[in-house]
C-alpha cells in the first residue's frame, strides 16, 4: 500500500472513531430518514477501498455486473410491473439497518409476494474499516448479490438471516463459513455458495457504493419509495408499510 493510500485509510478509520464519539449511540448521527453518516466519511472511506484490497476479502478483479442489476447500482426483487419500488440503501455492518430490517423485513416480503412492490436492495461496503480488517461490509454484500444473481429466490431470505445474525459494529464480522451457514439455511443452493469465494462481485460493490455517495446518499439505511426519499418512522413495524400502500393507490 503506498504512503498516500495509507494515510488516507488512518483519515478514514480517524474520521469514524470521531463520528462515534465513544459510545455505540453516537457512531451515526440520527436522522428522519435513518442513520445519517457524515458525507465526507463516508467518501474517504470508499476512496481507499481499492488500497485495501489485498486485505480478508479479496477482489480487484474485473468487474462484472450482475444480471439483476439496476441502472443505479441496486438488485431487485418482485415483479417488473408493481406499482412501488421500495429501494434500501444498507450496511451489513450497520447496527441501524438492522434494527430496520427486523421491523420491516416480514412487511416488505409480503409486499413484494403479492405484486404490489418490487424491493432494490443497494448493499454497500463503506463500513468495511469497522470490521478489524475483514472487509465484512464487502464480503456479505457480495455474498447477497452472488445469491441475488444465481438463486434469485432466496435473497430476501438470506438478508433476513444476515441481519438477524449481524455482527457488532467494530467486531471482526462473520467469517467465510458462517455467511455460507447463514445462506444454506436459507435454502441457497451449494453451487451458488461455493461462488461467493470467488468474489466476483466484489469491484461491481466497490463501484455502486462509490456511485451511491456521489448521487446523494449519506448514510444507511436510507429508503426510496418510487425514488422519492421517505421521512416515515424507519425502526418501527408499520409505517413503511402503510406509506409504500399509499404511494401504490397513488400510482394506479
Amino acid at each position: 500500500m503506498s504512503k498516500k493510500a495509507k494515510n488516507r485509510r488512518e483519515a478514514a478509520q480517524k474520521a469514524v472513531t470521531r463520528a462515534r464519539g465513544g459510545q455505540r449511540g453516537n457512531r451515526v448521527i440520527m436522522g428522519i430518514g435513518g442513520v445519517v453518516i457524515v458525507a465526507l466519511v463516508a467518501a474517504i472511506a470508499v476512496s481507499v477501498t481499492s488500497a485495501m484490497r489485498g486485505s480478508s476479502g479479496g477482489g480487484g478483479g474485473a468487474l462484472v455486473t450482475p444480471a439483476a442489476a439496476t441502472g443505479d447500482g441496486g438488485i431487485r426483487v418482485g415483479p417488473e410491473g408493481a406499482a412501488t419500488t421500495v429501494a434500501v440503501y444498507l450496511d451489513y455492518m450497520c447496527p441501524y439497518c438492522g434494527k430496520f430490517e427486523r421491523a420491516n423485513s416480514g412487511d416488505l416480503t409480503a409486499l413484494v409476494e403479492d405484486g404490489t412492490t418490487a424491493l432494490e436492495l443497494h448493499p454497500l461496503s463503506f463500513l468495511d474499516a469497522q470490521s478489524q480488517g475483514n472487509r465484512y461490509s464487502t464480503r456479505a454484500a457480495n455474498a447477497v448479490v452472488t445469491v441475488a444473481d444465481k438463486d434469485s429466490e432466496r435473497v430476501l431470505a438470506f438478508n433476513a438471516a444476515l441481519f438477524a445474525n449481524q455482527p457488532d459494529e467494530g467486531s471482526a464480522g462473520l467469517d467465510d463459513a458462517a455467511i455460507a451457514e447463514l445462506a444454506a439455511g436459507a435454502g441457497v443452493s451449494q453451487a451458488v455458495i461455493d461462488a461467493f469465494g470467488d468474489r466476483i462481485y466484489v469491484p461491481w460493490i466497490e463501484k455502486t457504493t462509490e456511485a451511491a455517495f456521489d448521487g446523494g446518499i449519506t448514510g444507511t439505511p436510507t429508503v426510496l419509495i418510487n425514488g422519492v426519499k421517505t421521512g416515515v418512522d424507519l425502526y418501527t413495524a408499520g409505517p413503511l408499510r402503510e406509506a409504500v400502500i399509499a404511494a401504490a393507490g397513488a400510482a394506479r
